[in-house]
């Protein structure tokens, strides 16, 4: 099939970009040698996930780069661009905590998360793969040293203050030198020495227990355990300058299961584990892990990794020392984080698989239930307030996965009044951009309803010309979901315990919330938010320009289209005019 295309392709370095029947733009690689990798996908043996890719492989383009360097810059630039499916993607992936310790003249311990977009400099401790174990080490180091807890001091003595766990920044004059012992102590607890506070601890034990205050000194005592607990189960690595990251994999079945080992001051501090779906070459798929794990989290000074990445451009892409270690104790580190990458993905694997089984029978079920392929499937609901403010919720699921960067909210025409109407302006905005090649074309649009529904999106449909299957979900007389409706009427009983049922039930439910939430979101920002932002072409931005210019909802009622157009666009004051009028 690409025969002669692929005969054109040159031995270079360079970035390429599969795409599907539509033009979307499904994986995106890399490769030292163009031609030699692009081969590999159409003449060499490929299973799982990659095999699934090359199925729906239409065409492919490439481009031609200076170095490998170059060819990574530029596939990451173009994951992140389109998203593509078979990429790893890591949006919806959480950054850790880290343990704050502000500079400040009266500094404050919490725990922050979203590091990388911190503007200021204060020291940042971590991470902490748990943030229950974040939360209870500042708690605990809060308790034992009267450190300020309020992020803006007020005038008079808060509770802390009373029960002695702060020193009354608002109105003592603090003994700095005081201060600057509790700092250092704190600082060389979080960087792994735990002596100064041991020795604090047992000794306010002891005192508590001569002051006959058991209670206190059980406290105390707990604390105690707690910390030694906590020291037992870090590794020593080497010495306690040691602060780097060391990353290792196992694979299997077009699983990548990754181990992350966080080094912090020559201890085993925590780790991190992911396990994946990958497609096409494992090296290249476990480098693109790492960089985007380093887009969410700090950049440690040194970085391992196994023998099998190619350390040196890894290294040029994130402009830190990524060493692969050959002997001592690292290495046995490294075994250390394969054998518990194996491990992890041993145990589930099964999981994975099973899962996996469930999801591509209930797609095989639906496929012949509409008599076509589907993938990319797109779901509306909408939400109003006792007839108005009606808003639309879009969801949009891939092989039965959630694509939550690709979910649309829809503000409705203040002039519709029911449910129908707003389905079709949904449904003829959106299917108007895909007719104008703006958005992606799906494979299944589900609606929420019977007969009727499916009808009005029918209709919709045939008026753009777009050939789109199509499906209503219609719910029995307890509001359960019990039938589908096909494009052609059809009525087809769901078995309300088999796979398809559940899988449906997911984006009927997933639609709904969304849209509710969407609702709450604009009704929470107030009345007179509210008001405006149902309007058609005012968001926020307008709002406060409106605002600006007009101060009240009672001076916008009162303004001209003359008046109005100074800040909005013709076409949106004479809607904003008509909508108020309709309300009063």
């Amino acid at each position: 099939m690409f025969k002669e295309k692929l005969a054109l392709v040159p031995e270079l370095p360079g970035s390429y970009q599969m795409k599907d029947k539509d033009g979307n733009i499904i994986y995106v690689g890399k490769a030292k040698n163009l031609k030699r990798r692009l081969k590999s996908y159409f003449t060499g043996r490929v299973t799982g996930k990659t095999k699934k890719l090359v199925s729906e492989i239409n065409t492919f383009e490439y481009i031609v780069t200076k170095s490998e360097l170059e060819s990574l810059i530029l596939e990451i630039t173009l994951i992140k661009k389109y998203n593509p499916k078979y990429n790893i993607l890591l949006k919806d992936d959480k950054s850790y905590p880290y343990i704050e310790f502000t500079k400040d003249k009266y500094p404050i311990l919490k725990v922050v998360r979203n590091v990388k977009v911190k503007k200021n400099k204060n020291n940042l401790y971590g991470p902490f793969p748990n943030v229950g174990s974040a939360r209870r080490t500042v708690e605990m180091l809060n308790r034992i040293y009267p450190l300020r807890k309020c992020e803006i001091l007020k005038k008079d003595y808060c509770l802390y203050y009373h029960i002695g766990e702060c020193l009354g920044y608002c109105k003592n004059e603090v003994d700095m030198e005081k201060l600057e012992t509790m700092k250092k102590e704190i600082t060389a607890f979080l960087n792994g020495d735990a002596s100064f506070i041991l020795k604090k601890l047992e000794s306010n034990m002891k005192d508590a227990s001569n002051k006959l205050n058991f209670e206190k000194a059980l406290e105390y005592k707990k604390m105690i355990e707690d910390i030694k607990i906590t020291l037992k189960n870090q590794t020593i690595v080497l010495n306690k300058d040691i602060n780097l990251d060391l990353f290792n994999y196992y694979e299997e079945e077009n699983y990548l299961s990754i181990q992350v080992f966080f080094i912090r001051s020559g201890t085993l501090f925590g780790r991190s584990k992911k396990i994946l779906n990958y497609t096409g070459d494992v090296a290249e798929a476990f480098i693109e892990y790492i960089i985007r794990f380093y887009e969410r989290e700090i950049l440690p000074k040194e970085i391992m990794v196994p023998d099998s990445i190619d350390n040196e451009i890894l290294s040029n892409y994130l402009n830190v020392k990524v060493r692969i270690p050959q002997k001592g104790d690292m290495k046995k580190l490294m075994d250390l984080a394969r054998e518990n990458a194996h491990i992890a993905l041993d145990e589930e694997i099964k999981i994975l698989n099973q899962n996996e089984k469930v999801r591509i029978d209930a797609l095989k079920e639906l496929e012949i239930i509409v008599g076509g392929k589907v993938n990319r499937v797109e779901a509306f609901d909408n939400s109003h307030l006792f007839g108005t403010y009606y808003v639309g919720g879009m969801v949009v699921f891939q092989d039965f996965l959630p694509l939550k960067n690709e979910y649309r909210k829809f503000k409705i025409d203040a002039s519709v009044k029911d449910d129908l109407k707003a389905m079709q302006e949904v449904l003829y905005r959106r299917y108007y951009r895909v007719l104008m090649g703006e958005a992606k074309k799906p494979d299944l649009i589900i609606v929420d309803g019977g007969e009727t529904q499916v009808n009005v999106a029918r209709e919709i449909l045939d008026s753009l010309k777009l050939d789109i299957n199509l499906i209503g979900l219609k719910k029995n007389d307890k509001h359960r979901t019990s039938t589908i409706i096909t494009k052609d009427l059809q009525e087809i009983e769901l078995d309300n315990h088999g796979n398809l049922f559940i899988f449906l039930s997911k984006i009927q439910e997933e639609v709904h919330r969304f849209a509710i939430s969407y609702h709450r979101q604009i009704k929470n920002k107030g009345s007179l938010a509210s008001i405006l932002e149902m309007v058609p072409g005012i968001g926020e931005k307008r709002r406060k320009e409106l605002l600006r210019k007009f101060s009240s909802l009672k001076k916008i009622k009162e303004a001209s289209i003359e008046e109005l157009s100074e800040v909005l666009p013709e076409d949106v004051a004479i809607e904003l005019q008509k909508y108020l009028k309709e309300q009063e």
